[in-house]
């Protein structure tokens, strides 16, 4: 149940989110748009329930539990960067703003990649608080010795992602010369 419960979650990101830029862009209904947009929280937090639930109803943690914690901490991490990009192509597409684009070269896009992987240390934290909550709430070292390796997970792959984010700092890829000259850079 909590693995299709997940999924339901994630089809529900990407409904609301089609309907909220619809609603605003199409529509022409920004208010609403944002309103949409602002009940995606609202699938974290059943999804958090019915896991506490299936905890609380003598469930033992499991994979299941893990995942569910890691796709909490990933949106919250990770949920409002996306929202905002496509909301930018959107803007694009139908206003005609200009098309929102990460820097590419240099210390700037050092700079983008510290900040996505702020969003990934964010999800792991988040991840990792709730995956302690559960262990907490169960109560049984033998029956969460599972959710302790999730915890790992998720400081494993926010490490991963760091690594890839400091090489931008410690290799920067530097501008062709046209755009050197053009640009300053």
């Amino acid at each position: 149940m909590i693995v299709a419960l997940i999924i339901i979650c994630e089809v529900g990101f990407w409904v609301l989110l089609a309907a909220g830029l619809a609603t605003r862009y199409l529509l022409r209904m920004p208010r609403l748009g944002i309103a949409i947009l602002l009940c995606e929280p609202l699938l974290e937090l059943v999804l958090l329930v019915v896991t506490a639930l299936d905890l609380k109803n003598g469930a033992d943690p499991s994979w299941k539990h893990g995942l569910a914690a890691l796709y909490i901490g990933y949106t919250v991490g990770h949920g409002h960067r996306t929202v905002k990009w496509l909301d930018g192509h959107a803007a694009h597409r139908f206003k005609g703003t200009p098309v929102p684009r990460p820097p590419r070269y240099g210390k700037a896009r050092a700079l983008h990649e510290a900040k996505v992987w702020l969003g990934s240390v964010v999800g792991a934290a988040v991840a990792s608080g709730l995956l302690l909550l559960a262990m907490w709430y169960v109560d049984d070292p033998d029956r969460t010795s599972s959710l302790q390796g999730w915890m790992y997970t998720a400081w494993r792959t926010a490490g991963i992602h760091g690594l890839i984010a400091l090489s931008y700092s410690l290799f920067p890829k530097k501008a062709p010369a046209p755009e050197r000259e053009r640009t300053g850079v």
